[in-house]
């Protein structure tokens, strides 16, 4: 029976080389496309060379897309917004991926983020694919993940891309090394009007937009978007020159909807004409080398078995006050640099 089916829906177990799989993703079988994701946010030994060989595809396909991190504290709609800002954007003739990175996930192995029963259009939408954020490990380990979907996504044809994430924490500086813009999503009325909003988050927005203006909430929201401005005149420009906006939208009516994708489209465009993005593109893969490059030496420095053997001994002299942790990691990174 199994050699019947289509190629992008072999189950997990049957064989498939990296070059039939990615075939099917790209003629855009969301099934291989979800198949591909899953082979390279493996953790397996076994599957790292056939996931290494997808992403060597990946590469060589090259980008047009643009790549938008939305971002915002709990509560501010998110999932509603992307729902209705992706859909608008099939409606002009893109394919948008929603990807999600969740910093809760690092800690309970969940994802509250990239939630497919709060984008009801975009789930059942043969033109979006949404998957939730990778589960464990470190907050960097799961946003270099999301980087490798990413990239399998654009290889699908997938034009857009939608990272979203909460703003908190170092989550905002993972997310700058994934998109070629950012919004961040906000609501009138909470606290100060800023909501503890960090300035760092505030330095890495390229538009901002106060989401749930409707109803009663318009006055609100219409003071908060006035403070914000305000606030943002004292902040220095982004290293593209230039401040954030502040947009009024609901997401739940589509009020301000097609005037949020204008003001993205716009931000895309002239980054893409000035080179902005080329540069941009070019500083995040030489970062991510680096990263690639220390996230390899803390594995092979765990892994290595004379560590391995060493290690609880130096965990439990730090335990008792024996060394400082500071020396113990000194002593230890000798005795890896120089084992015997």
């Amino acid at each position: 029976m199994g050699e019947h089916l289509p190629r992008g829906i072999l189950t997990l177990g049957q064989h498939m080389n990296a070059n039939d799989l990615f075939e099917d993703l790209q003629q855009g079988d969301r099934v291989a496309l979800a198949r591909a994701i899953t082979l390279v946010e493996s953790t397996r030994t076994a599957d790292r060379p056939m996931a290494a060989e997808l992403l060597q595809h990946a590469l060589r396909t090259g980008s047009g897309s643009v790549r938008m991190g939305i971002t915002g504290i709990p509560g501010v709609g998110k999932s509603t917004l992307i729902d209705a800002l992706g859909s608008h954007l099939i409606t002009r003739g893109h394919r948008v991926a929603v990807l999600a990175i969740d910093p809760s996930s690092t800690r309970s192995g969940g994802s509250i983020l990239g939630d497919k029963t709060r984008m009801e259009r975009l789930a059942v939408d043969e033109r979006a694919f949404i998957r939730p954020s990778p589960s464990g490990g470190t907050l960097g380990g799961v946003a270099r993940r999301t980087r490798e979907a990413m990239l399998l996504c654009e290889a699908a044809g997938h034009d857009r891309i939608l990272i979203e994430t909460v703003g908190v924490g170092q989550n905002e500086a993972a997310v700058d090394q994934l998109t070629d813009l950012n919004l961040l999503l906000m609501i009138g009325g909470a606290g100060d009007g800023l909501q503890g909003i960090k300035r760092g988050i505030m330095e890495v927005a390229d538009l901002i937009a106060i989401n749930k203006t409707d109803g009663d909430n318009e006055p609100r929201n219409q003071r908060t978007a006035m403070d914000l401005r305000q606030a943002i005149a004292l902040l220095p420009p982004r290293d593209n020159g230039h401040r954030p906006e502040v947009l009024l939208c609901s997401a739940a009516t589509g009020k301000g909807i097609a005037r949020l994708a204008d003001a993205l489209d716009h931000i895309a465009g002239r980054d893409l004409e000035s080179g902005q993005r080329t540069r941009r593109r070019q500083e995040q893969a030489r970062w991510w080398m680096r990263t690639a490059v220390e996230e390899a030496l803390v594995d092979d420095f765990y892994r290595n078995e004379h560590i391995r053997n060493l290690l609880p001994g130096m965990e439990q002299r730090v335990r008792l006050g024996e060394i400082n942790p500071f020396d113990a990691a000194q002593e230890l990174l000798r005795l890896y640099g120089h084992p015997g």
